[in-house]
């Protein structure tokens, strides 16, 4: 909110100066030439002020705001690199510890199907040929019965 009122604030400020130079400006003509030399030096001189205190409330809206990711001087030291690349590191360790697991699994599972084909009274043969899925339909359809 308060960041809100504060660009009304600016943006109010900013309107009421460009009604008064717009104002100021209508009547310039009828100046002698120093004069208008004055007020062009006395203007850029109002508008380097007014960029100079800009950039000092960016300055100070930044250091309030409690959080920077320069962490001070815009440089990070030894443990600040060590903090950021930790999670990082913690991502790629967990990743590849999933991979090894799931692998495992898959080994375990092609193993178990390989000593039921190995162990089972018939040959591996067998199940390559389609007579035999028939035979399989048969008599399982019949064992429900």
């Amino acid at each position: 909110m308060t960041n809100s009122n504060q660009y009304r604030s600016l943006l109010t400020q900013d309107r009421l100066g460009l009604r008064l130079c717009a104002r100021l400006s209508d009547a310039t003509d009828e100046l002698p030439h120093d004069v208008l030399e004055r007020l062009r030096a006395s203007r850029v001189q109002a508008v380097s002020q007014r960029k100079v205190a800009w950039r000092q409330s960016a300055a100070q809206v930044a250091l309030v705001g409690g959080t920077s990711l320069t962490f001070g001087d815009g440089r990070l030291g030894w443990w600040g690199r060590i903090g950021a690349a930790l999670p990082m590191l913690a991502l790629v360790l967990g990743l590849l510890a999933i991979g090894v697991i799931q692998n495992d699994k898959r080994a375990d599972e092609i193993a178990e199907i390989d000593a039921a084909l190995l162990t089972d009274e018939l040959p591996p043969a067998a199940y390559a040929d389609p007579g035999f899925w028939q035979f399989l339909k048969l008599t399982t359809g019949q064992n429900s019965q």
